[in-house]
């Protein structure tokens, strides 16, 4: 079966239509045309001080091995009280796994600090936390998942033969109908509507452009609020 890598998506036809305010991006009109997701390399763990707090903060690409990384971590320093994120996503079962850690936290805050942002398989790692906030300029950043070279590999399988293609398919199929049972599964678990699934992810094409145009859409504060990525209860200092 194809491990589950959270890659990109096209907006829905609605939002194209939207012209970007100055500073948005024309492509993606609900997210701002600069952010920071950090270094495109594995994500490193690195414990701080920062406003008087235990921070560690989490920057670069999910790979297989962070949910263990993750809690060797978060044992070594028992005075972590934040987990700050910046990732364009990754490994999309170890972000779930990575999630469920940081659950098991009690009082454990997520944050998303300003001009950081949180794509693909980020946004269930920062889910994981019980309290969870998206500072004013940070970015939740959404789409639907597919599987990273999905395309490419049935362009080269059709090149091959008509069953082989089929079984590529069927197999590409069915690892993202159980990706797709599992994240319904963890947003329920972790106390996040299922509408951020039906009214956003799954609203959306699987199949982004190879330029990178049209394929994400940024969560207001309000959406954040509504959707309860951010839950309302959760101070901002």
């Amino acid at each position: 079966m194809m491990a589950g890598i959270r890659s990109f998506a096209v907006l829905p036809c609605a939002a194209l239509l939207v012209s970007a305010a100055p500073g948005m991006d024309p492509d993606n009109p609900s997210c701002p045309l600069r952010f920071d997701w950090g270094p495109q390399a594995e994500m490193t763990l690195t414990p701080a001080d920062r406003d008087g707090r235990r921070v560690l903060l989490a920057e670069g690409v999910i790979d297989p091995f962070l949910p263990a990384r993750l809690e060797e971590a978060l044992e070594k320093d028992e005075t972590i009280e934040e987990i700050w994120l910046r990732s364009s996503g990754g490994d999309a079962r170890a972000g779930n796994e990575a999630g469920r850690l940081i659950r098991s936290y009690p009082g454990m805050l997520t944050r998303i600090p300003s001009g950081w942002a949180c794509f693909s398989a980020c946004n269930f790692v920062f889910m994981g936390g019980d309290r969870r906030h998206v500072d004013p300029g940070g970015i939740f950043m959404v789409h639907m998942f597919t599987h990273t070279g999905a395309r490419s590999d049935i362009d080269r399988s059709v090149k091959e033969g008509t069953d082989e293609t089929i079984e590529l398919i069927g197999e590409i199929e069915q690892s993202s109908a159980l990706l797709a049972s599992e994240d319904n599964d963890f947003l329920i678990r972790m106390g996040v509507s299922r509408k951020l699934l039906t009214d956003i992810m799954y609203r959306q094409l699987a199949t982004g452009g190879e330029d990178g145009a049209g394929e994400r859409y940024c969560l207001s504060q309000a959406e954040a609020v509504e959707y309860n990525v951010m839950p309302v209860e959760t101070p901002a200092g």
